[in-house]
């Protein structure tokens, strides 16, 4: 009997489910949309389609203002992420310049990034940032999806999530954007995301829902490109140990069958 209750608490922390992210936005709760992820759960793969979206609407339109100083143009081509080509990488990379070394006179030398570059900052210093987008730092979305509980769904929702006219009882600068998923519901950040301003390669429709959809998707893998590789191990390691307590429960129940 206290085997099945072991096996039952390993598998419930095995498949529990995320609970729903409630945030607080002017003085009421809300709940994150949750259009559905194809990586979520223990069995769950990112959709590399998706990926290879959301990396062009990052570089198209999010790419513009925000940086992603953790990520390696490399890492575009590994398993478990997009999974571009290494020459389409080199392309991706090549578009992109940096100041490396000197020259025989002393001057700086520019030169075409490589793969194993990190993303180029768009912004030269944290004060350029802020004086670029009227006092407000635009912040680096390499961990972005880690900054809060449910990142992910809370990403897709504040995209998606943009409206034109507010309640009667929320007033907020005209400098800001209304967004009643932002806490405080007045976003620094202007909608960034309109129907069709993204022509896809593969020729999905452009939607604000498919767009927010994709670079969520894409966000969440670089915050965490070995998630795959990590649930795979879990399961494996998970299996092992519910073989070892069935063997030791039998180890152990022979070994005392004769004791009373």
């Amino acid at each position: 009997m206290r085997l099945s209750k072991i096996i039952i608490i390993l598998f419930s922390f095995v498949f529990i489910s995320n609970a729903d992210s409630l945030s607080a936005a002017g003085g009421e709760a809300y709940k994150n949309l949750k259009p559905g992820f194809s990586f979520e759960g223990p069995f769950g793969k990112f959709d590399r389609e998706s990926l290879k979206r959301g990396y062009q609407v990052y570089s198209e339109v999010c790419a513009s203002c925000h940086g992603m100083k953790q990520l390696s143009f490399r890492n575009l081509s590994q398993p478990g992420g997009p999974e571009f080509s290494i020459d389409k990488v080199k392309e991706i990379a090549a578009e992109y310049f940096i100041m490396d070394g000197a020259d025989e006179y002393g001057d700086p030398v520019e030169r075409a990034r490589i793969p194993s570059d990190r993303f180029q900052s768009p912004f030269d210093s944290k004060d350029a940032a802020k004086a670029a987008n009227n006092g407000a730092y635009p912040p680096d979305l390499s961990l972005i999806t880690k900054a809060r509980s449910d990142g992910t769904n809370y990403i897709y929702s504040l995209l998606s999530g943009y409206e034109e006219t507010m309640p009667d009882n929320i007033t907020i600068d005209d400098a800001l954007s209304y967004n009643p998923w932002f806490p405080g519901n007045a976003i620094a950040m202007a909608q960034p995301l309109y129907d069709e301003m993204v022509e896809y390669t593969d020729g999905t429709e452009a939607t604000i829902s498919q767009m927010s959809y994709d670079v969520a998707n894409f966000l969440t893998w670089a915050a965490e490109p070995s998630m795959e590789e990590r649930k795979s191990l879990g399961i494996i390691v998970m299996g092992f140990l519910i073989i070892f307590l069935i063997l030791m429960f039998f180890s152990v129940r022979r070994l005392f069958e004769d004791v009373h």
